[in-house]
């Protein structure tokens, strides 16, 4: 079928469907079914709507994306369809049979996660959008009383990681973010090894992420935007770039104004279980220094190609974080060294990986499902494995690097009251917060920590 003809077919039975669902808007009762709305519909929120579908506690009741229909990254019909209509009859799909019995009361179909945050079907949002809009997204739904499963890095920027920690807190939501590695039996060994001494006192930690991208990953034309796609909400706060297939799905994080790189698309991973492992998930380095950086040779992308960012903390361990270090995370003890990335664990010492190795008396949560994780806290009101603050301490190294690196000098982290130490200039870099100016109270208000 022709995109366009899709795609005025799809307008219609959505009007139709929408108006059946907000129709029944009669919130379930705790006995029932956790009400799920998804926001970002494009690789990641489908791995998740996929997720959640098969859970039995939850039905999904929304779903909201700015593009009805794209193919990420491929040309138009080929691999796998994404956006809300893919969506849709994706969930149409798996609840048809509860449609028959009626016990599934309809779907809400929207381009506004306004619409998902106030929907009295929706208890929990879950939010998969690009970088630059989950700060508006968790914080809407947090303000509706939500609880929120959102995607890594938690936030775009720094003081938005700060405005949603604070917001969690007063709010009691349960917060779950997808740093995924958490869930991992494999990641989970590692942390027991270390926190239990089996590699000695902790020198140093070797963080390896991939490179940034070199040059331009898909066409750099600038046309209208596609049939179907709202460009200027996909854009919302940041500005509004040209559109291009080469910074929209799949490579937007390449460009500044919607993401970090792959620096801070990773960050979240590994350097996620360099804090679990040091018992940090409330702290941080002392000490963060860019070194190293280079940037490709386009006005494409302005993310760092390669990059190295250097870390002490107080407990004298010193890393780095580097797209030089083998991919995962490493770690250099007394006793010897090990090293964990997904799908395989390796260490100076082979017994130490033996699944029959007892590494000792404390074992971090063991998960083996990150949304399964989220629901069952959703129900006891608990706190998930990688809530709020863990997740926006993760990633802070990472936006500590990029001040560092424009201002060309290692910076002095006080980690427990969030402040760059006597650098003014540094701070302010670090929490600033510049949206267009039709987007200014997306942030409600600002961080005062200082």
């Amino acid at each position: 079928m022709k995109r366009r003809r899709f795609l005025q077919l799809n307008a219609l039975a959505t009007a139709a469907f929408l108006t059946r669902s907000l129709n029944a808007k009669t919130r379930a009762s705790a006995n029932e079914r956790l009400g799920v709305g998804i926001v970002g519909l494009g690789s990641r929120g489908f791995n998740l709507l996929d997720e959640f579908l098969v859970h039995p506690e939850v039905q999904v009741t929304a779903v909201c994306d700015v593009h009805d229909l794209h193919y990420r990254d491929r040309p138009w019909g080929t691999g796998p369809a994404m956006g809300r209509v893919p969506a849709r009859l994706a969930v149409e799909e798996k609840y048809g049979k509860a449609r028959k019995s009626g016990t599934y009361r309809g779907l809400m179909l929207t381009s506004d996660y306004r619409y998902v945050c106030d929907f009295d079907r929706v208890d929990v949002v879950v939010v998969a959008t690009p970088d630059h809009w989950h700060a508006g997204c968790v914080l809407a739904a947090l303000e509706k009383g939500k609880d929120v499963y959102c995607e890594k890095p938690v936030t775009h920027l720094f003081a938005e990681g700060q405005q949603i920690v604070e917001k969690v807190n007063s709010t009691g939501a349960v917060f779950q973010t997808g740093s995924q590695q958490r869930s991992d039996k494999l990641f989970q060994r590692a942390v027991n090894l270390v926190r239990n001494g089996v590699l000695g006192e902790i020198s140093s930690i070797e963080v390896g992420l991939p490179p940034g991208y070199d040059q331009p990953q898909a066409s750099i034309e600038t046309p209208q935007p596609p049939i179907g796609l709202d460009y200027e909400m996909w854009c919302g706060p940041s500005p509004k770039l040209p559109y291009m297939r080469a910074r929209h799905h799949r490579w937007w994080r390449g460009s500044r104004a919607y993401g970090g790189g792959v620096l801070m698309d990773w960050i979240g991973h590994h350097n996620d279980i360099v804090h679990w492992s040091l018992n940090l998930d409330k702290g941080g380095p002392t000490v963060v220094e860019a070194v190293d950086w280079s940037f490709p040779e386009t006005d494409v992308y302005n993310t760092p190609h390669h990059y190295t960012i250097r870390c002490e903390y107080e407990n004298g361990v010193t890393s780095t974080i580097s797209d030089k270090n083998t991919l995962g995370t490493k770690w250099i003890g007394t006793n010897g060294w090990l090293h964990v990335t997904r799908g395989k664990i390796t260490a100076s010492d082979t017994r130490w990986v033996g699944k029959d190795f007892n590494p000792g008396d404390e074992r971090v949560e063991q998960v083996i499902s990150h949304v399964d994780n989220f629901v069952q806290n959703v129900h006891s009101r608990g706190i998930c494995l990688a809530p709020a603050e863990t997740a926006h301490r993760s990633i802070t190294p990472g936006h500590l690097g990029y001040v560092s690196q424009v201002l060309q000098r290692p910076l002095k982290w006080d980690a427990e009251r969030e402040v760059v130490v006597n650098d003014d200039e540094a701070d302010r870099m670090l929490k600033s917060v510049d949206y267009r100016s039709n987007w200014e109270s997306l942030l409600s208000q600002r961080s005062d920590k200082s």
